[in-house]
């Protein structure tokens, strides 16, 4: 059994653990190519979708390679909030009329953004963004426009838009851990629409790590 099964029984302890083990030894066999990324995509989907401890221990029975130090430091790069001190930003304004307003790639995110967009265009991309606080604030007043958010699954989003003959579409609500970044997202939008989604799900996130992680070792994605 690959799984730890030491300790706590494997049917106790908390499950999102127990699958980010078997995760992180899916990704670690297929980079070291133990395992095809035919066969790494199949376990793959079986792990994430997984209901019980037991599917998790069989997916992951046949594999001896566990993670090393120098694996755990590379996810910890990969998948968590860039955190930057320093040349503190408070307070950020973004007026968009009749025009459209984007802010992609490794931008530094202020503590307050404020948004007014008439009849605009605007998208925020947090993918790849830096992060000075861990509480972030949004004031938007939308009329007749377009507001995009988009956020990796490990940074939590709160909406609390007023809307009049408009639509807010949040789903990427609170995903992240206790110390992720949260994005408040408040104020109005008339006749517009705020879409907040996830650049990037959990899933192709890991498939995405695992073939960079690969390539370390000299191997390509076949």
């Amino acid at each position: 059994m690959a799984i730890d099964a030491s300790g706590v029984k494997i049917e106790d302890r908390p499950f999102d653990q127990v699958r980010q083990e078997a995760i992180d030894q899916l990704i670690m066999n297929y980079s070291h190519g133990i395992i095809s990324a035919e066969a790494f995509e199949r376990r793959l989907d079986i792990a994430t979708d997984a209901k019980s401890h037991q599917e998790l221990i069989d997916v992951v029975a046949d594999l001896t390679l566990l993670p090393d130090s120098q694996y755990q430091q590379q996810r910890e790069r990969s998948f968590s909030p860039r955190y930057q001190s320093g040349n503190d930003t408070r307070n950020e304004k973004m007026l968009c009329v009749l025009s459209s307003n984007q802010q992609r790639g490794q931008w530094l995110v202020p503590a307050e953004i404020n948004i007014i967009n008439v009849l605009g265009s605007v998208e925020l991309d947090f993918t790849e963004a830096v992060f000075q606080h861990q509480h972030i604030v949004i004031r938007v007043n939308n009329w007749i426009g377009s507001l995009n958010i988009l956020v990796p699954e490990q940074v939590n989003v709160v909406s609390n838009m007023f809307n009049i003959i408009g639509s807010t579409n949040n789903q990427a609500q609170s995903m992240g851990e206790r110390q992720a970044p949260q994005i408040v997202i408040e104020g109005y939008s008339i006749l517009g629409s705020l879409d907040v989604k996830l650049k990037q799900t959990m899933k192709e996130k890991f498939s995405s790590f695992a073939n960079q992680f690969r390539q370390m070792f000299g191997f390509d994605k076949k």
